[in-house]
């Protein structure tokens, strides 16, 4: 269900569905997903470690690496590095990624290194316990500027790649938001802060409140708002703040990522254009 859904099925070269009935002389054709490679050299250099101890570790993940491998990253990925940093000993260790950030997303994670830290975090985040805070720049200025936008989703009619509420599998999905600074009418800072965790929910959410996110060319337009301002590097998205109890100790503990430097290079320009 999950690779049709993915769009890794493919019946005749078309994207299957689940409820599509297959025939005698049907060709069909399945993306396996690959596992990944247990140690990858070269790859610890890519790690921002926050924290660190014999049960989790939190980074900070740089935009453009992708959290888990899959088609066109194999190898390079945010878990290949945790593999490698773990090294040979501690690797059959490592459970693996607890949630995750899409790849042109940046900031904090939390990855558990023992089975029993990562049920009891995979347990905060279903029950929606943990406190998670993201930072974005958007096109136009919301209103009111802040709210709740709830709107169920789920894999996209039309493009199984997209989340959306046209869907046949919605979603609860509640994202809160508060417009931080705006840029006139054309862009503004938003700080968000999602209630549950679906696939691409923080973007599919601010398109549809006609607000889409800069540089993200799958829910709205990629290029920038405002003509002083073309150059939008990537989809304009931050992980800023994690919080949770820790997996052994049930002691809270919250971390912290500053946007990196391309956010903050756009924030910048929007704010000395805005002056003028």
């Amino acid at each position: 269900q999950r690779l049709i859904s993915a769009g890794r099925v493919r019946v005749n070269d078309v994207s299957a569905k689940s409820s599509q009935k297959i025939k005698s002389g049907d060709a069909i054709s399945l993306d396996s997903p690959k596992p990944a490679p247990l140690l990858v050299d070269g790859q610890p250099t890519r790690l921002d470690i926050l924290f660190e101890d014999s049960t989790c570790l939190v980074v900070n993940k740089p935009a453009g690496v992708a959290a888990h491998p899959g088609p066109g990253h194999w190898d390079d990925t945010l878990l290949n590095a945790l593999l490698d940093h773990a090294g040979r000993a501690g690797a059959e260790a490592m459970r693996g990624l607890v949630h995750r950030l899409d790849k042109d997303t940046s900031g904090v994670m939390v990855v558990a290194k023992t089975r029993e830290a990562h049920g009891r975090l995979a347990a905060q985040f279903e029950q929606h316990s943990i406190i998670r805070q993201y930072e974005a720049l958007v096109h136009g200025v919301p209103e009111p500027c802040q709210g709740m936008i709830e709107l169920a989703l789920g894999p996209d009619r039309s493009n199984l790649k997209r989340t959306s509420a046209n869907t046949q599998f919605p979603k609860a999905a509640v994202t809160g938001y508060r417009v931080e600074r705006p840029f006139g009418a054309a862009a503004a800072h938003l700080v968000l802060m999602p209630r549950t965790g679906r696939t691409h929910q923080i973007r599919a959410h601010l398109q549809a409140i006609g607000h889409p996110i800069l540089g993200d060319s799958m829910y709205g337009p990629i290029s920038s708002c405002h003509p002083a301002i073309t150059a939008v590097p990537r989809v304009m998205l931050h992980a800023r703040i994690l919080g949770f109890a820790h997996p052994l100790t049930k002691i809270y503990c919250e971390f912290t990522a500053n946007a990196p430097a391309d956010f903050q290079t756009l924030y910048d320009a929007f704010r000395v254009t805005a002056l003028h």
